[in-house]
């Protein structure tokens, strides 16, 4: 049995727990989880009894069968019309959808194109994303793979770094060094932010020459379609003792955090530690996001390290470790490392240095 084989038969058991004759997946990153599909255009029915059906259109035909291990449909026309055909043809009564994928839009021709004997019915949400959580041991080795990749393509790129290059320019080289190393593309758009830019936490890189002063780069790499995320500080020229305190005081933070990280322990708690070095270092207001997240097949994924997660850790999650201070006028700080939690506490993933580094 193929693993993706294996995750439907964990989904089939679910949808037959919630009295459902089949599943509509129309998250295309499910859709992969659950069949190994890449393209841009799928659903797949899931039927609580095993087998699936992966609807797609003509210019995935050969793809489809050279990817997938379940029957395929191949519509000429709209999905939703090939999906209700096999609803009516197998004659389904109850059939589930993912409410956080799917638009009014579609949700209008999926009711419209519903056989008469046949009804849609929401699951929770965040169904697949609570199986996806927990990593098997060949998505962890493509998360490895995804990290070493993106610390290589930040050495990489540090080495054509120079005083005066735009932001939009090392953000270029980055992705660049990435590409050159073997990724799919970025995880996201790379953030290159220098100076008082530094305190806008997702900034998107801009025309201005990185002069001296602190430079942040949050970046990411897709490989073999996984996901890697880090975060590190350069510092063009002597770094002054207010930005080395506020330095030492977040990589404190996010030291305190991934020792928090263990089976058992709650998201919230991981972000509490985090959040407790900062309250002791008079920057806690200054901390204005989660602590982290969980990646995979997507950069975003669940749990979220926030205040009121209660998601309890398990072996296998891949999560982020990312606290910052961001603040107006002066610039901002973030030092993000990727970690799988293991049976015993767990492991930083990402091999490049946190000491302070002064260009």
């Amino acid at each position: 049995m193929t693993i993706e084989e294996t995750r439907r038969q964990r989904l089939a058991q679910q949808v037959g727990e919630l009295k459902l004759d089949a599943l509509l997946v129309t998250s295309l990153h499910n859709v992969r989880y659950l069949t190994g599909f890449t393209g841009s255009s799928a659903n797949v029915l899931l039927y609580r009894d095993g087998p699936a059906v992966l609807f797609t259109d003509p210019r995935y035909t050969v793809q489809s069968k050279q990817q997938v291990n379940c029957a395929v449909r191949v519509a000429k026309g709209p999905l939703t019309k090939s999906v209700m055909k096999e609803v009516g043809r197998k004659r389904v009564s109850r059939v589930g959808f993912e409410p956080d994928h799917i638009n009014v839009a579609r949700m209008e021709g999926l009711t419209r194109a519903l056989p008469s004997k046949s009804r849609l019915q929401p699951v929770e949400e965040g169904l697949i994303a609570k199986l996806r959580m927990v990593k098997d041991e060949g998505e962890i080795a493509l998360i490895r793979a995804a990290v070493a990749l993106n610390s290589q393509a930040l050495e990489s790129a540090l080495k054509r770094f120079k005083p005066g290059m735009t932001e939009t320019a090392l953000a270029a080289e980055i992705d660049y060094q990435s590409r050159k190393l073997g990724a799919d593309g970025p995880a996201f758009d790379t953030i290159v932010a220098a100076g008082e830019r530094a305190a806008l936490p997702h900034a998107h890189p801009g025309p201005a020459k990185i002069g001296p002063g602190m430079v942040l780069i949050d970046m990411g790499a897709f490989k073999d379609g996984y996901a890697s995320d880090m975060t590190r500080m350069v510092h063009t020229g002597p770094a002054d003792s207010v930005y080395k305190n506020a330095y030492n005081a977040v990589l404190e933070a996010q030291l305190a955090a991934i020792a928090a990280v263990r089976p058992g322990t709650t998201a919230a708690s991981v972000d509490r530690a985090a959040r407790k070095i900062l309250q002791q270092r008079g920057l806690e207001k200054e901390f204005v996001h989660s602590t982290g997240h969980g990646l995979g097949l997507e950069i975003h994924e669940a749990p979220r390290l926030g205040k009121s997660d209660k998601t309890k850790l398990e072996p296998g999650m891949a999560i982020t470790i990312e606290p910052g201070v961001y603040i107006e006028g002066w610039g901002g700080i973030r030092i993000e490392d990727t970690v799988l939690v293991t049976e015993t506490g767990c492991e930083v993933l990402t091999p490049t240095s946190k000491n302070l580094i002064e260009i």
